[in-house]
């Protein structure tokens, strides 16, 4: 090992260390302020409040944010609140609300009969091994992607908050979630132990199926049994009573949602892989024969152009994002400038959106919903979003985001395949790059 890979302080660099704090310019007021205040406080720039007003030349007319509490389901939640405005402005009812809950306890339920596919079909690796040990490490996350939010309302249909109400589990899916992981890493090991000893083929699908009952259980224990059917019932926003009993989950969505999930495509911009390339991500697919989750990874501008074009026909946008970053969630802002926290220390902090995504600095941490944008001679100066975290936050629920927030920290867009250009489709038809679990992108 070089000097240079293992080096001990000494106490002459010690102090060369002192003496450099020493003559920063004013050292003792940025000490004091970020002692007082803490690292966030003392950066913050008050100009982002001029930058983040709450004006926009396209705006959607919708109504009150759901609120997704202590739970991950933001991307289902983000999934249902596109699919719940068109309800919204074809039946004039602004405040209808899907169940969460109810594609929930599905996805618990399929999440795990593929993640019991997945490990049966690498029960010949060890433990250790990259792709299984993802699969263990979070075996029942909340988490997901639009394409599972999708393939779930395919399978099963919608229902009304109504029919199937959030509960003490759905609000908070921590001691759920907890509870799961250690039941799904417990069957793993049976599972992969069977297939160690060679036991027959109706050994290991009856343990299977005694596993995946169990946590069929589970999931109707802390969330209640999905509803097979229901009584549709709502007033819309002239005080019209509407009726209609008997309806089931799938039969709603056909009937009563002018939707076609099959229509639409997630673009991504991820530049730490080549652009212009269809991508699949199969290790989080979460529906054995159901929507496989794909990117048409594009640059950031395809992303733009066509989030305009939808909400301009009147349609609001999921987006992929990473809201940890640069946010304030109390007064609902998004903005690159907002905590300049390299000015703060003096010290160089930038880095490419390349660099973030290949060094684990950036992720795909939420999901939220674009309903508007702020257009200045064609070009997008600020977005409206629609968070899934209540009305406390931001304006009543909304948030405001600079452009240069949406160029730093957004992933992912879902967008009907109309406002695709005629190349662009075309690369849908190719063959996907298949990407390790492991990848930024999930």
């Amino acid at each position: 090992m070089s000097e240079l890979t293992k080096h001990e302080l000494t106490a002459t660099e010690t102090a060369a260390l002192q003496q450099d704090l020493q003559q920063q310019p004013a050292h003792e007021v940025i000490s004091r302020a970020v002692i007082k205040n803490g690292v966030l406080a003392a950066a913050e720039d008050p100009q982002a409040t001029v930058r983040l007003n709450r004006t926009f030349s396209v705006e959607l007319d919708t109504g009150k944010v759901a609120n997704q509490k202590h739970s991950g389901r933001c991307w289902l939640f983000s999934t249902l609140n596109t699919i719940r405005h068109q309800f919204a402005t074809k039946y004039h009812v602004k405040d209808f609300e899907l169940s969460q809950s109810y594609l929930f306890f599905w996805d618990k339920v399929e999440r795990a009969n593929i993640f019991y596919d997945n490990i049966l079909r690498t029960a010949d690796r060890p433990l250790d091994d990259r792709e299984v040990a993802f699969y263990l490490s979070r075996p029942g996350d909340d988490g997901g992607q639009w394409a599972m939010g999708a393939a779930l309302v395919q399978k099963y249909g919608v229902v009304p908050t109504s029919a199937m109400p959030e509960s003490f589990n759905t609000n908070d899916t921590t001691g759920f979630a907890a509870t799961l992981n250690l039941k799904l890493r417990k069957d793993a090991l049976a599972l992969r132990q069977l297939v160690a000893t060679g036991a027959g083929e109706a050994k290991i699908a009856a343990t299977r199926d005694q596993a995946l009952k169990e946590v069929y259980r589970m999931a109707a224990y802390s969330f209640g049994e999905p509803p097979t059917t229901f009584d549709l019932e709502y007033k819309d926003d002239n005080q019209q009573y509407h009726r209609e009993a008997g309806l089931t989950p799938q039969g709603f969505f056909e009937n009563y949602f002018d939707i076609d999930l099959d229509d639409y495509v997630v673009l991504s911009n991820s530049p730490d892989k080549p652009f212009d390339r269809l991508y699949s991500l199969p290790s989080q697919d979460n529906i054995v024969g159901g929507k496989h989750i794909t990117f048409l990874n594009v640059p950031m501008a395809e992303l733009k152009r066509t989030a305009i074009a939808q909400l301009q026909s009147g349609e609001a946008v999921w987006f992929g994002n990473d809201v940890l970053q640069q946010m304030s969630r109390e007064r609902g802002f998004l903005d690159s400038h907002l905590y300049r926290t390299a000015d703060l220390f003096g010290i160089d902090l930038s880095l490419t959106k390349a660099q973030r995504l290949a060094t684990g600095e950036a992720e795909v941490s939420h999901a939220m919903t674009l309903t508007g944008v702020d257009l200045v001679n064609g070009d997008p100066t600020r977005w409206k979003v629609e968070n899934s975290w209540g009305e406390k936050n931001g304006a009543k629920g909304y948030f405001v985001m600079t452009d240069e927030w949406m160029d730093d920290f957004v992933y992912e867009v879902v967008v009907h395949k109309q406002f695709l250009t005629a190349d662009q489709r075309q690369i849908l038809a190719t063959q996907p790059q298949v990407l390790p679990a492991w990848d930024s992108l999930q």
